[in-house]
């Protein structure tokens, strides 16, 4: 079977592996981004990477799925927050497909977790999806019969930015809102407080730690509310590392979402959580790999 080097470029770190044709996956490392070093040191962290599969293994195609916006014609990066600077403008496709003489294809990072989940996740069989990873900002993207749905300029589903309570659904409904909240609440400094011993200590009754998950539940409902008037899904898949934490989410989110949609949308929407984790990135950027050579 064919294999194929798989890259998820994230702010933190970069998965990679490689990936059979089944969608199996062979193997999986991980590395720091160092992503103050900026998009060419970035690149060559990608080309290292390749090049080590590539003197081991008869490797058919890089599939590379990063954060940023993405030219997926052009395999190119189109803009980056500055959390990496000098990114936007780095030519994955171009420069790795001449370097290797290999197939390379390039996917923003949230579409490759819908993806994922549309191909071999929850929301496998669907036909309009809408996944969401909410970490520190929160990413969408809409799966719509099989493909991601982008818009004329390639920036649909950028949802974080979307206006909300005076402010963005991101900077009220993301997961950094918790540390914040309940650190100014509690008169301590940030850095005594995570997203893990937020939830931890609500599990163990701490009001206010209750109380900012139930914020975050309620603004999160919303978000997705005011979506699904616009995409009406028939699924929506919520992501990110603090999904993890689904025992304690799903019923706060779900009441929060019927709070905000009409009955006879709700009844027809259908939350889950994400199936790969981890993986999503890898996955998706092999899935959209797959579908962007199948398409030409």
């Amino acid at each position: 079977m064919n294999r194929y080097v798989s890259i998820d470029i994230g702010g933190t770190a970069i998965k990679y592996g490689l990936i059979r044709e089944d969608g199996h996956i062979l193997t999986r490392e991980v590395t720091d981004t160092e992503a103050k070093k900026g998009g060419p040191a970035i690149f060559d962290k990608v080309e290292n990477i390749v090049e080590s599969y590539c003197v081991q293994e008869d490797i058919s195609g890089i599939c590379i799925s990063t954060a940023g916006m993405v030219d997926t014609d052009e395999g190119v990066i189109t803009y980056s927050a500055p959390l990496i600077p000098d990114y936007a403008g780095t030519e994955y496709k171009k420069r790795l497909e001449e370097r290797f003489c290999i197939p390379c294809e390039v996917e923003n990072d949230v579409n490759c977790a819908g993806l994922a989940e549309f191909y071999t996740g929850a929301a496998a069989g669907s036909r309009i999806a809408l996944i969401l990873t909410v970490g520190t900002g929160i990413g969408g993207c809409a799966v719509i019969d099989g493909k991601v749905f982008r818009g004329c300029s390639g920036s649909a589903c950028e949802v974080g930015y979307m206006s909300l309570k005076d402010s963005d659904f991101q900077t009220l409904g993301a997961a950094s809102i918790l540390t914040k909240k309940v650190a100014g609440w509690k008169r301590e400094p940030d850095k005594y407080w995570s997203g893990y011993r937020i939830f931890e200590s609500a599990k163990q009754g701490d009001e206010l730690c209750v109380r900012a998950i139930d914020e975050m539940s309620d603004v999160l409902g919303q978000g997705i509310s005011n979506i699904c008037y616009v995409l009406n899904p028939e699924i929506v898949v919520l992501g990110g590392g603090i999904m993890a934490q689904e025992a304690f989410l799903k019923e706060r989110i779900e009441n929060a979402v019927a709070k905000y949609l009409v009955p006879e949308i709700a009844r027809h929407t259908r939350l889950a959580f994400a199936k790969h984790k981890n993986d999503a990135g890898m996955l998706g950027a092999f899935y959209h790999f797959r579908q962007h050579r199948l398409e030409e």
